[in-house]
């Protein structure tokens, strides 16, 4: 007998030494090729880049896995504690694998195989730390064999805090979040620090399953799942039973962030920084290398910005009548029902879509469109409010084909069904009512910048972003007009004319490649001689041609791409008015030069960008301070910030023109339509048949430009200039962006002498002659000791028909014919 024990646990050892042998063998063939863990040492996940406005405000978030990384330490007990009482409760106690929950697991196994329940797991944080890294997610013996293996070495090189740490910045969460610190955004808007205990208990039950516990589609098994987590906190001594009881009767509280970040009216400038970091680094580093950009935007001034824009856009829509309603809708049975599947514009909050219930002669009836929740239930509160006819009185012009028409009653404009926008606004003292609106067909966009760093404050691309993605303000290449004017005028006081000189302000023709052309002045006619100052006041086309061609129009050229308004400018006449396309806020960046007395800038929408560990990659101010980092005042001098930016233009040269167009604000083609009570000069533009309407401006810290202009470039109508159509909104942004500074006067470089002129004849005017005007002249010149009229010899002697370069294509002389 004692022999038989004997052969049989001889047998037994045998075995056993087999099958170590052969389960090491297989271990090692499996683990032959095991990843290297260390690269867990260099992990650097995808991580969501932030775009953020000058005061901090979060403007825009960019990811393909929307994560933000945070160090373990920003992680607050509780949190740790639900994720370890839903994960692996004994994390912080075994070395790699958890043997108690294993041989739990096995028995729940076989039991659940048995009744054909679905297997449960026993994978540690550790091991989904192996798995989620370095393995795939393959359900297969091998996979857990290497888990496993791979478990039991991470244990050995990276400490238990490390290892959470990076279990709770990897796994997902639903909802395209990625990382505890997204998931709190994502799931309750809050930081992680924020969240309370059944909000962190329901933020741990997420990666089990995401859709399964889906807030809105699964409520009840989310809560379920929720309530667990809560239970095994309390069993394992993280909460107080009565905290957990607490914590299990809240609702479960979800506040989704619907669409990530978002600051209001910063749509189209969001966007333009978006495209620039991609033509700068690239789509990886955008979308996952979590870079921290701090843009130049004001948002008060953005918003400033857009309400201008949208109520010039909308005071010229309104003119020429009413189109239609957005769509049509039965209201037969629930109208709310069928008006909430029809979807507003998003960046339009001030307007509501609303369904016609009911219209008679002198007023409608409409429904508001009901509220929905973020799980997509339609509220069931149904609002109605009247439209009275005497509020709509642009809408009896009806427009159909491109037919305007006149009705008489309210009825004939609105039909039950008909979906349209309305807008609450104040009616007198303390009453309010609702106005119908429609989205305007004409588009523009207006930007605004410092002239003295080029940080763009402010920048509108269109009436909605979500109407239009297309960026009028960057992307749109229009025809700047008389706009383009100053330059012209710029290059010839750069070079030996005075704003005195005289300029003949007649009939011109011309004649390039057998083609003829008679450019003419805004409303025709012609003023004889005039001083420059006159003309670029009274925008005369004649006079600029002839200015032009007396002083060659490279020079032209030359001065237009040394201001950043083309790069390579064709240097013909028809060019000299503007008819050339560029972008607004190029045009608002050759201002800018004007303004600061003749430096060259760089236009940026972003004023630094931090990498993913805080190191400053790029800076957009260029000027240096090496005393400014001082901590603190010992009687020093004050630092010296030194600029070594271009000098483009003589300062003297940029203070007569800012002189010659603040008269364009004062007595010329912006006369009554800029009226801020502080110094500022600009420039109206109108392109060929009123396609394109500008006005370009600035005060001495701030300059603004407006376009205006359909998108497929179609006449607006007679009289839609640039001072009727674009001056208001500049206007009207001005007077807001600086209702809360003082004024300032523009600065006057030192040498620059006053002398009294004929405003007429440009010569000195002596005591007591009427029509004079102080202009000023660079030290060493001075008004002309006898009338002189450029262009005069060759008008008098009959030589009108000049003979320009062949280069001068047809497009570029006909879009010049009627510039203003």
């Amino acid at each position: 007998m004692i022999r038989l024990i004997g052969y049989l646990f001889g047998m037994g050892a045998v075995l056993f030494f087999v099958a170590a042998i052969g389960i090491a063998l297989y271990v090692g063939g499996v683990t032959r090729d095991l990843p290297d863990y260390e690269v867990l040492s260099t992990y650097e996940p995808p991580v969501t880049t932030r775009i953020h406005a000058s005061d901090g405000a979060l403007m825009a978030e960019h990811a393909r896995e929307r994560r933000l990384y945070i160090p373990i330490q920003a992680v607050p007990d509780r949190v740790k504690a639900a994720f370890l009482s839903a994960e692996d409760k004994n994390f912080y106690q075994h070395n790699g694998l958890d043997y108690t929950g294993l041989v739990r697991a096995v028995i729940t196994n076989v039991e659940n195989y048995s009744s054909g329940k679905r297997l449960v797991g026993a994978s540690t944080i550790t091991q989904q730390v192996a798995k989620n890294f370095l393995l795939s997610s393959e359900q297969r013996l091998e996979r857990k064999v290497r888990e496993a293996v791979l478990a039991f070495r991470i244990e050995q090189a990276y400490s238990k805090d490390r290892i959470l740490e990076l279990y709770l910045n990897e796994i997902f969460y639903g909802l395209n979040s990625y990382g505890i610190a997204s998931a709190a955004l994502t799931y309750f808007n809050k930081s992680v620090n924020e969240l309370t205990l059944p909000e962190a208990a329901y933020l741990a039950a997420l990666p089990k399953a995401p859709s399964n516990y889906h807030p809105y589609r699964n409520t009840d098994r989310a809560v379920a799942r929720r309530n667990w987590v809560i239970d095994r906190m309390v069993e394992n001594g993280y909460v107080k039973p009565a905290d957990g009881e607490d914590a299990k009767a809240q609702p479960l509280g979800v506040n989704p962030r619907i669409g990530g970040a978002s600051l209001f009216a910063s749509d189209y400038f969001a966007e333009e920084v978006r495209r620039q970091i991609i033509a700068r680094y690239g789509e990886d580093a955008l979308y996952e290398g979590g870079l921290s950009v701090r843009t130049t935007l004001d948002p008060e001034l953005q918003v400033k910005a857009r309400r201008a824009l949208q109520r010039g856009l909308i005071r010229y829509d309104t003119k020429q009548g009413y189109r239609g309603p957005v769509t049509n809708v039965s209201i037969s049975g629930d109208w709310g029902i069928a008006l909430a599947a029809v979807d507003p514009l998003r960046d339009l909050p001030e307007w509501q879509l609303a369904v016609v219930l009911d219209a008679n002669n002198e007023k409608a009836t409409v429904g508001l469109r009901p509220k929905s929740s973020a799980s997509g239930k339609v509220s069931e509160e149904r609002q109605t409010v009247a439209l009275s006819g005497s509020d709509m009185e642009w809408a009896y012009r009806v427009r159909t084909d491109d037919k305007a028409s006149k009705v008489k009653t309210v009825a004939e404009i609105l039909k039950p069904g008909d979906v349209v926008y309305v807008e609450e606004v104040k009616a007198g003292e303390d009453g309010k009512k609702h106005i119908l609106r429609q989205l305007p067909q004409v588009q523009g966009a207006i930007a605004a910048l410092d002239p003295h760093t080029g940080r763009v404050l402010a920048l509108v691309g269109g009436f909605s972003y979500a109407q239009s993605q297309f960026n009028r303000a960057t992307q749109a290449m229009r025809q700047p007009g008389s706009a383009f004017k100053p330059f012209v005028y710029a290059a010839a006081l750069d070079n030996g004319y005075s704003p005195a000189s005289v300029v003949l302000d007649a009939p011109i023709q011309l004649v390039s490649g057998g083609e003829l052309w008679q450019p003419k002045n805004y409303g025709g006619g012609s003023a004889g001689p005039s001083t420059l100052r006159l003309g670029i006041e009274r925008s005369r086309n004649l006079m600029t041609v002839r200015l032009a061609k007396d002083m060659g129009m490279n020079l032209v050229a030359e001065y237009a791409e040394r201001f950043g308004i083309y790069e390579d400018m064709l240097p013909v006449l028809a060019m000299s008015l503007g008819s050339g396309e560029t972008t607004v806020l190029r045009m608002i960046s050759a201002y800018a030069v004007l303004a600061n007395g003749g430096k060259q800038i760089k236009p940026s929408l972003i004023d630094r960008i931090q990498d993913r560990y805080g190191k400053t990659i790029f800076k957009h101010e260029e000027r240096t301070c090496g005393a400014c980092t001082v901590t603190d005042w010992q009687n020093q001098q004050e630092p010296e910030v030194v600029d070594n930016r271009e000098q483009v233009l003589d300062p003297m040269t940029a203070y007569q023109v800012t002189s010659m167009l603040e008269g364009v604000v004062t007595r010329g083609t912006a006369a009554g339509k800029v009226k801020l009570e502080r110094p500022v000069a600009g420039k109206t533009g109108t392109t060929n048949e009123e396609k394109d309407a500008w006005f370009v401006g600035y005060t001495p810290d701030l300059v603004a430009g407006v376009f205006i202009g359909f998108d497929t470039p179609t006449p607006m109508g007679r009289g839609s200039t640039g001072g009727e159509l674009a001056a208001p909104i500049f206007n009207e942004f001005m007077t807001a962006a600086l209702q809360e500074s003082r004024p300032v006067d523009f600065r006057v470089p030192p040498g620059l002498q006053l002398i009294p002129i004929n405003r007429k004849t440009g010569m000195e005017a002596q005591p007591g002659e009427p029509d004079v005007i102080y202009e000023s002249f660079k030290p060493g010149t001075g008004p002309a000791d006898f009338f002189s009229v450029i262009g005069m010899e060759e008008y008098a002697t009959g030589e009108e028909i000049l003979n320009v370069s062949p280069q001068a294509n047809r497009a570029i002389i006909s879009g010049a014919g009627g510039l203003y």
